[in-house]
This record gives C-alpha cells, sequence and structure tokens, in this order.
C-alpha cells in the first residue's frame, strides 16, 4: 500500500508540475518578430515556458498591451522609437537586460526609379509618421545627399529640421504600415524591414538605397520596468541569444535582418 500511494503522490506531482509552466505572453509584429520567438518555441517549452505570441500589425498597441498588463512582454521596436513611445505616453517601458537581439536595416523603395540619382526636383517622399522612425528615415536622406539636417546628431529630427532641401523634396507622412502601398502614389519611400518584407520587398535586392551596420536601431525585447528582471523573461532573452537563433535569422532573412549578439 505504501508503494502504491507514493507512487500515486509521484504521478499527481509530475500532473501537477506539467500543468505549471509558466506562461509567458509576448506581443510582435508578423516578421521577423514572431517567426523569430515561433523558432524559440520548443527551447523555451523544455524550460517549463509556455511562450504565447501575439501578433500585431501596428507600433502602438504592443506597447500599450504592455503597460496595461494585458501582456507579459513585447518584441517589436528599437530603442529610440520605445523613448519616444515612452515620452508621448508618458510610460514607463524597459529594454530588459541584454535585451537587444537584431538590426533591420532600413531601406528606401521605389516604383518610379531604379537609381536615387534618377530623382526629381520636387519629388514626393513618404516617411513614417512617428518620431523615431521619421527621423530615422531624415537621417538615412542626409546620408545620401539628398538633404541637410540643422542637428546631425539628433536620432528624432522632422521634416522642420531639414536646414537644406535642394531638390525641393516634398515630405508625406504615413503609418509605417501603409508606406509599402504607398509606392505607387509617391516617388521614394523610406520603409520599415519588417513591413517591407511583408509586402514581398528585399530588402538587400529592391532597395535603392539602405543602412549600415552601424544603425543604432537595433531591435529589442521590452517590458514593464517591474518585470524587466523576470527570471521567465531572461529565459526567453537566452533562447533569442543562442547560435541556433543566429543561423535562423542568417539564412532565413538573407541580410534583410541581422544579428546583434
Amino acid at each position: 500500500m505504501l508503494k502504491k500511494s507514493l507512487t500515486a503522490l509521484a504521478l499527481a506531482a509530475a500532473a501537477l508540475g506539467a500543468h505549471a509552466a509558466d506562461v509567458l505572453k509576448v506581443a510582435a509584429t508578423a516578421v521577423p518578430h514572431a517567426e523569430i520567438l515561433n523558432f524559440v518555441k520548443p527551447q523555451l517549452k523544455a524550460q517549463g515556458v509556455d511562450l504565447q505570441v501575439k501578433e500585431f500589425s501596428d507600433y502602438v498597441q504592443p506597447n500599450a498591451a504592455v503597460e496595461d498588463k494585458q501582456l507579459d512582454a513585447n518584441f517589436f521596436q528599437h530603442q529610440p522609437y520605445l523613448d519616444s513611445y515612452n515620452k508621448d505616453r508618458k510610460s514607463s517601458l524597459v529594454m530588459v537586460p541584454n535585451g537587444k537581439v537584431h538590426v533591420e536595416p532600413f531601406g528606401a523603395y521605389s516604383s518610379k526609379i531604379k537609381n536615387v540619382k534618377d530623382l526629381k526636383d520636387g519629388a514626393t517622399i513618404a516617411i513614417p509618421n512617428d518620431p523615431s522612425n521619421g527621423g530615422r528615415a531624415l537621417i538615412l536622406l542626409a546620408k545620401q545627399g539628398l538633404i541637410e539636417l540643422k542637428d546631425p546628431k539628433s536620432l528624432t529630427p522632422t521634416p522642420l529640421d531639414v536646414a537644406k532641401n535642394p531638390k525641393k523634396l516634398k515630405f508625406k507622412e504615413l503609418e509605417a504600415p501603409l508606406l509599402p502601398r504607398a509606392l505607387a502614389d509617391v516617388d521614394l519611400a523610406l520603409i520599415n524591414t519588417n513591413y517591407a518584407i511583408e509586402a514581398k520587398l528585399n530588402p538587400t535586392k529592391d532597395a535603392l538605397f539602405i543602412e549600415g551596420s552601424d544603425s543604432p536601431y537595433t531591435n529589442i525585447v521590452a517590458a514593464r520596468a517591474d518585470r524587466a528582471n523576470d527570471p521567465v523573461i531572461a529565459k526567453l532573452v537566452n533562447a533569442l541569444h543562442t547560435p541556433e537563433v543566429k543561423k535562423f535569422i542568417e539564412e532565413k532573412y538573407k541580410g534583410a535582418v541581422v544579428p546583434a549578439f
């Protein structure tokens, strides 16, 4: 009887353990973030973490859901965007320790010209309408010599900060997800790589020009400050920093997404 009782207790403990997996709900945009998270799911499951990936198509809701405690963390943005979001929304989300994962080189695309030298005077340029990515677009245009900015060191310039515009370029600010669809209506569009990939654009082949490896816009894992050092989130970060993930990123995205670890 004693042996049977011990066996029953062991089975009950095992069953309890099977149901005691830590649930980790993470917000992400579909490409490449959700794809990368889904790649590490099996590894986290083996560590007792039930990773649940919630996909979003914009850049506001993933932060709002974490701030409101609907989700535990997110993986979709870079630090300048998070800083801008926190300032505008009076929130206090943070990058978790060692939270840098990859860079998505930001590029310029066109359905009307094949070379930036063919950009005509008075051309319309579409850029993201949020401060960090809009500024990122203008910085990239400045590096191409198309414009000059009042403060070259600022990461968040706006069209009002353009000091010189010899081609008299016109700027059209749009929601980031809409930029690929605007290609037919503008001469040039500066598009975040995740949305470019979703639109079947190949950043390494289709972009007229693109950021270099010195980009400060590394995509990060973010959470509320009170969860930043959560051991379950730390397991996620560790899983995202393995050689297997680096190989997955390099082979799947072929330079459109670059590991930052």
